[in-house]
């Protein structure tokens, strides 16, 4: 165990949690990168949503709901500050509505964090942020495996004739050959289609795919196990689209799609991975004006803190090798 680490949150028996400044878990906000494991980073960028937008606004909705997250995972039965560092970076500098510019802005930023070492937990923003997350990625670690979590592949080849949205992607990502296509994996794909090569369109540029239909027919342990055969030892990104789950759980997010998941089940599947080396994660696609109750951006925020978890946990590996 590692006490002495220097960022971990306030003490909330002793500060209320509905008080302070609304960082991640009530993290120190900082912006050096010694003595840190992990960073909460924000990016809040939608130009690539194609229907309801607004997610620029989510980094602050997750932050607020995230004051209810204690710092112990009973799942995984990791605490996770005896084990890593973690920060609230704040977020990063876009432009908004220019969406190449801000990627090559989001690349620079995250470019700078890795280099440290460190592992970006970061809170979108449409999906189309996954791009500039994953070229940063591979500039630090080489070519990187995919796990996808949503209901849609995003592997279209253009939205009203721009390359560059958040339903293509993860074409992009395969051709800029950025992404091992042989070592990724899409999970929890569903909803209708413009045709039936959708889903072939991703297999065909080398995506293992999984649909809801498929998912249903297996538990969590038997899926980490198809993932880790997938993914072996190569680094890995972890991206979890809001709209994995099903709108009764998330309804807060710009493109909804019925018959999907519980948080519960969620949480069975991310914690399945772990043991993976994993580099970075994001989670996106969160809408605040669609989320009344608040319950997306909580989801949101407990799928960082499953994340997070595994950051923990694979220290916590390191520390007793």
């Amino acid at each position: 165990m590692i006490k002495n680490k220097k960022y971990s949150p306030i003490d909330s028996q002793v500060f209320p949690r509905f008080s302070g400044i609304k960082t991640f878990m009530r993290l120190p906000h900082e912006t050096q990168e010694k003595e840190v494991d992990f960073a909460i980073v924000g990016v809040p960028f939608d130009t690539g949503g194609s229907f309801a937008v607004g997610t620029r606004f989510a980094p602050e909705a997750v932050r607020s709901m995230s004051s209810l997250i204690r710092p112990y995972n009973p799942g995984l039965k990791i605490d996770i500050f005896e084990h890593c560092s973690g920060i609230d970076y704040g977020d990063f500098a876009v432009n908004p509505g220019y969406i190449e510019e801000s990627y090559q802005q989001i690349e620079t930023q995250l470019e700078a964090l890795l280099h440290h070492d460190i592992i970006p937990i970061l809170i979108g923003g449409d999906h189309s942020v996954s791009l500039p997350h994953l070229r940063a990625m591979a500039k630090r670690y080489g070519k990187i495996s995919l796990v996808q979590f949503d209901s849609h592949g995003d592997t279209w080849d253009s939205y009203f004739g721009k390359k560059y949205t958040h339903g293509t992607m993860f074409r992009r990502a395969v051709e800029e050959n950025i992404v091992d296509p042989f070592k990724s994996i899409q999970i929890g794909m569903r909803g209708s289609l413009y045709g039936p090569g959708d889903i072939a369109d991703a297999e065909n540029l080398g995506y293992k795919v999984i649909t809801t239909e498929a998912l249903r027919e297996i538990d969590s342990n038997i899926l980490g196990k198809i993932i880790k055969e997938r993914v072996g030892d190569s680094p890995a990104f972890v991206t979890f689209d809001i709209d994995f789950l099903d709108p009764a759980y998330a309804p807060g997010t710009g493109t909804p799609e019925i018959g999907g998941f519980s948080t519960f089940e969620a949480q069975q599947y991310i914690r399945s991975l772990k043991g993976l080396n994993i580099k970075g994660y994001d989670v996106v696609e969160v809408l605040p004006d669609r989320d009344l109750s608040k319950i997306t951006s909580l989801a949101a925020a407990n799928v960082c803190f499953e994340f997070i978890s595994l950051v923990a946990c694979n220290k916590k590996i390191k520390q007793h090798s």
